[in-house]
């Protein structure tokens, strides 16, 4: 059960890499357009789970590729946002969200 803090903290991650993501446009990512879907951050705050949902989906893989190269950057210019709010910036783990894709085949099985 996470706590409100932690509740807090990741809805402030996740408003801000989505405007770090926002300002680095689609072409910084092969014109893919990234969405940060959720945010789970530990209960000692730092580490964050990051989920990026990407369109169009087949791209996800060299999205997150990219992303992961530029962690470093990313949590410096997340740091830049959050560090009234945060003593340390969490590290930073991307992963893919499959929840779209998912929703999409069982969409497709009962139209069926």
């Amino acid at each position: 059960m996470d706590s409100t803090r932690q509740l807090k903290i990741a809805r402030q991650i996740q408003k801000d890499l989505g405007e770090i993501f926002q300002l680095r446009g689609m072409a910084a990512y092969q014109g893919a357009l990234i969405t940060v879907s959720e945010v789970r951050i530990s209960p000692d705050l730092s580490v964050a789970k990051i989920f990026l949902s990407v369109f169009p989906s087949d791209k996800a893989p060299e999205v997150i590729a990219k992303v992961e190269q530029e962690n470093k950057t990313i949590r410096t210019e997340l740091g830049k946002k959050v560090r009234h709010q945060l003593r340390i910036v969490p590290e930073l783990h991307f992963f893919i969200d499959e929840t779209l894709d998912k929703l999409e085949r069982i969409d497709s099985l009962l139209k069926k």
